[in-house]
């Protein structure tokens, strides 16, 4: 093996510099977002917007360029710690799924999902038609582009939809409990358009590339069955909720390597990662509370920090990206919500459900971000369509809470959503959750 030079004394001190300005920044203004009725994610990308291109690269471009320089080694050690933070956070939402709750709300769940599915895919790569010569970077083919705004428009972001409603609390009612269950639907279904995609970029449109894709899917859904009774054993034979979250995050950083050795997306191996851990028995979620606390405390704030630093919203100063950035966030949130509308109504929910359903579905929060960072890191997005994606994520999650409070005041609570309140409440103070 050919030895590498070590990390450069200067190098490992500004990227300390960089953690430590980013964290504290996060946490400052995630705090200060929270405590005006925003979710944390809209400060925590703050704190990476005012440090980017937008602000501080502008008015101080030469402390800026210091502390945040375009060297690629540099970019690339900041970004190892940002990527860290989102398999795992990715592999959280995995791990916090209640699939028996999917089984449980059966067909309406796929309906709504389906119908929130099909009609913004359809009106993305509609819409992207208009918008390639626009938004895309450089050599990418129109047709990868479009797929990939199709893909970011139609996802919905199951962290976001369930703090929502665990702040609101509204998780134990029927409609939040459906809103989940699509909403779940929706992350696979991201995640897995988001590998065939990402596979389309990197090995162009070939019968040959597509075909592996796939191939490669379904290789990691049998390799997920077969490993299923391995991973509960492993989980079974810890003694303590350290060894837990130990093997918990290596099994998640393992299955996103096993992806990635595919050509498909880390994060699609680390949500797969997440859900067989998460099913493989009820002492697992507790367990792996520590886990929780870390990325949701450290990591996943510094990953949002990172990526608003991609953020140029001096971009939106021209007139054909405002009116571009207008056009998406539109339809990002009409098709959106009129899929899960319509696909409400078609399961017989009344309108109020059905507007709970589309406010809840159209929060599109840590999932857009992560798509948005893909999307530029393979070369689909420029700073414009970045900035103009990360915008539809923070939108997005800024209308759902008082679109649900609006709509869920107008329903009345069931004696059943009253007891599984009261049995959430007792698990809590149980220790249980």
């Amino acid at each position: 093996m050919v030895p590498t030079a070590p990390i450069a004394s200067h190098q490992l001190l500004l990227l300390l510099l960089q953690l430590g300005l980013l964290l504290t920044g996060a946490i400052l203004l995630g705090r200060l977002a929270v405590r005006v009725g925003l979710p944390a994610i809209v400060g925590e990308l703050g704190v990476g917007v005012l440090l980017g291109p937008s602000l501080f690269g502008w008015t101080l471009p030469g402390v800026s360029h210091w502390l945040f320089p375009a060297v690629p080694e540099q970019v690339h050690l900041l970004d190892a710690a940002g990527q860290l933070g989102v398999l795992l956070l990715v592999g959280l939402t995995g791990i916090e799924l209640d699939m028996r709750m999917v089984r449980r709300q059966g067909a309406t769940a796929v309906r709504v999902s389906l119908a929130g599915l099909v009609l913004p895919l359809g009106m993305g790569i509609a819409l992207g038609f208009g918008l390639a010569p626009v938004l895309r970077a450089g050599d990418t083919k129109s047709v990868v582009f479009v797929l990939f705004l199709g893909v970011a428009m139609s996802v919905s972001a199951i962290p976001v939809i369930a703090k929502t409603l665990m702040d609101m609390n509204l998780i134990h009612r029927d409609i939040g409990q459906l809103t989940l269950a699509a909403g779940t639907v929706d992350d696979a279904f991201g995640w897995l358009m988001l590998s065939i995609v990402s596979a389309m970029a990197v090995g162009g449109l070939t019968g040959a590339t597509i075909a592996f894709a796939v191939l490669s899917l379904l290789l990691v859904v049998v390799v997920a069955v077969l490993a299923r009774p391995l991973v509960r054993a492993v989980l079974r034979r810890c003694d303590s909720p350290q060894q837990t979250t130990a093997a918990a995050a290596a099994m998640v950083v393992l299955a996103a390597a096993g992806t990635q050795a595919l050509g498909l997306e880390a994060v699609f191996g680390a949500f797969v990662g997440g859900i067989l851990v998460g099913t493989s028995g009820e002492y697992v979620r507790p367990r792996t509370a520590s886990l929780r606390m870390v990325v949701l405390t450290v990591l996943a704030p510094i990953f949002f920090a990172t990526a608003g630093l991609r953020v140029d919203l001096r971009a939106l100063a021209q007139p054909v990206v405002l009116g571009a950035a207008a056009a998406v966030l539109s339809v990002a949130i009409v098709s959106k919500f009129a899929g899960a509308y319509l696909g409400a109504r078609l399961s017989r929910l009344n309108r109020w459900e059905a507007l709970a359903l589309g406010a809840g579905m159209n929060a599109r929060g840590v999932v857009e971000v992560v798509v948005a960072m893909v999307g530029l890191r393979l070369g689909i997005l420029n700073s414009a369509s970045y900035t103009i994606i990360v915008l539809v994520a923070v939108v997005t999650s800024v209308m759902a809470p008082p679109l649900l409070r609006t709509a869920l005041k107008r329903l009345q609570e069931t004696p059943e959503e009253e007891a599984r309140l009261h049995a959430g409440l007792a698990t809590r103070e149980s220790g249980g959750h």
